[in-house]
């Protein structure tokens, strides 16, 4: 008997379940798409910084928000989106970001000032938040067997990893040949290969599998006014002659914001958040960690930008090729990252991966300043810890969670990774705005100048990698105040590390052989 039409198109209908994960290629073509772009949009823009300010004549605080608005929009929306797609589709939030993204991409073409290239990004940020959180959720729905799951999500998450691996020096080549609008049009054939994908790979969502208790819609603003507020406020009173009234007015509103936000989860008939599960030990120590890896990763990221091509003046292209290690070290090391875990435990496994990461933040901060083989061993140590501590510090999160909110815990990880790397943009960027007079894209670069740049980036570095510490520390401790684990009455209430550390090994052997 010759496959259905359906299978062999790589369609599937609802109820479908393919025996092989490639009769579901279209599906996973689109989804692994929505993960490459979500990697690889903020690591290839972070090498094209330099090159946008002086374009657009940004000052110091407009290119920091060029990097920052889109993880303020993805971070402070994300967990509201995710509540929306659970209750009208996780298909149909996506297919509708898709569009939103792909529009988004072509409205660069037209860019012309650093405020609408800002608007362009917080629209971006919005389009992610819109599709990242359905998205394992539609990949674990195409299949019934077990493996098959795993395979599928090792797919989709290796595809994001290598974008976000070799972002940085894709980006460096194009800027040598092309102008850095062609860095953020490239999202448009990502986000219509997406919608492709999806919109004939995947079915519509059954009725009886969403949610029908309304969304927590004014938590949703009141938490997204807070966390927003709460990272422009800072830049807003170091500007110049503007610590003023207005900007003290802002924090008065953002606290109250931020208490409005929890006294809404607590009191709400149907909450946004549960509150009490982020009290378990599991779920907090998960969330710590990663976040401190967020953090550290993101304010690398945006600090090595920073000291190759404005203090040190390398081309695009250069920097580039000074990013190589990191890409090597997070393809290369594949292998090793399951037999690692499995070695030591999820809990060391966390915690040194998450140490490796701060580590490599303060060896910049400390010493980058000096030679670009301190540059490099902070890359080596960032990429070594970072191969790990996502994938751990997320099964500690599950682990830690009821089996039926293991959706929202994916998304409460990736808003701590995403809200912590733009706190991190936003703080190195405040520290740089408030040390050196007049835009760092346009003023003539004297010593006293440079000096001055040295000191904020190794600062930031620094301070970054302290505050980054103690999440660590923070998460080790809470971590370690979890019950000895017992075998639950009903086996279908907790998560359990068995299928995350499965995929942590086939994604280790998938990469492999990327």
């Amino acid at each position: 008997m010759s496959p259905s039409p359906s299978l062999s198109a790589g369609r599937l209908s609802a109820g479908d379940a393919p025996p092989r994960l490639s009769d579901a290629w279209v599906a996973l073509a689109g989804l692994s798409a929505v993960f490459l772009f979500e990697m690889l949009d903020g690591s290839v823009l972070n090498v094209a910084l330099p090159t946008i300010g002086r374009d657009l004549g940004s000052s110091t605080t407009g290119l920091q928000w060029v990097s920052g608005a889109y993880s303020v929009a993805f971070g402070g929306l994300m967990l509201l989106f995710g509540a929306v797609a659970d209750r009208i589709g996780r298909r149909r939030v996506m297919l509708v970001g898709l569009v939103l993204l792909a529009a988004a991409g072509l409205a660069t073409a037209a860019v012309t000032t650093t405020e609408q290239l800002i608007a362009v990004r917080v629209l971006m940020g919005v389009a992610a938040a819109m599709t990242t959180p359905g998205s394992m959720a539609l990949a674990f729905r195409l299949f019934d067997d077990e493996g098959l799951r795993v395979r599928a999500l090792t797919v989709i998450s290796t595809a994001g990893l290598v974008g976000l691996a070799v972002g940085p020096t894709v980006g460096g080549f194009v800027l040598a040949v092309a102008p850095w609008q062609v860095l953020l049009l490239a999202d448009v054939p990502i986000a219509l290969l997406a919608l492709v994908g999806i919109r004939l790979g995947v079915a519509r969502d059954e009725p009886a599998d969403l949610r029908r208790d309304p969304v927590d819609v004014v938590g949703g603003l009141l938490g997204t006014a807070a966390v927003a507020g709460a990272l422009v406020i800072p830049t807003v009173l170091v500007g110049a002659h503007r610590a003023s009234a207005w900007g003290w007015l802002g924090v008065v509103i953002v606290v109250a914001c931020g208490v409005g936000f929890v006294v809404r989860q607590r009191t709400a008939a149907h909450p946004l958040i549960d509150l009490p599960l982020l009290a378990r030990p599991l779920v907090s120590s998960g969330l710590l960690v990663k976040a401190a890896s967020g953090l550290a990763v993101a304010g690398l990221s945006y600090l090595v930008t920073l000291q190759l091509q404005f203090a040190w003046g390398w081309p695009p292209v250069l920097a580039a090729v000074g990013t190589l290690p990191q890409v090597v070290v997070l393809l290369a090391g594949g292998r090793l990252v399951g037999p690692f875990v499995q070695r030591v435990g999820l809990g060391r496994a966390a915690w040194i991966s998450a140490a490796a990461v701060v580590a490599g933040l303060a060896v910049f901060g400390a010493l980058g300043r000096h030679g670009y083989a301190w540059v490099l061993v902070a890359l080596v140590l960032v990429a070594a810890g970072m191969r790990v501590v996502g994938v751990v510090a997320g099964t500690s999160v599950l682990t830690g969670l009821p089996a039926d909110r293991t959706s929202v815990g994916a998304a409460l990880v990736d808003t701590a990774s995403e809200l912590a790397g733009a706190v991190a943009v936003v703080a190195a960027g405040t520290v740089v705005a408030a040390s050196v007079t007049g835009g760092i894209t346009t003023a003539t670069w004297t010593a006293p100048r440079l000096a001055a740049f040295q000191d904020a980036l190794g600062g930031s570095g620094l301070g970054l990698a302290a505050v980054a510490a103690v999440l660590v520390v923070a998460g080790i401790v809470r971590g370690r105040s979890s019950p000895p684990a017992t075998p639950p009455s009903d086996p279908t209430t907790v998560a359990t590390p068995t299928i995350a550390l499965t995929a942590l090994t086939a994604l280790a052997e998938e990469t492999s052989h990327a």
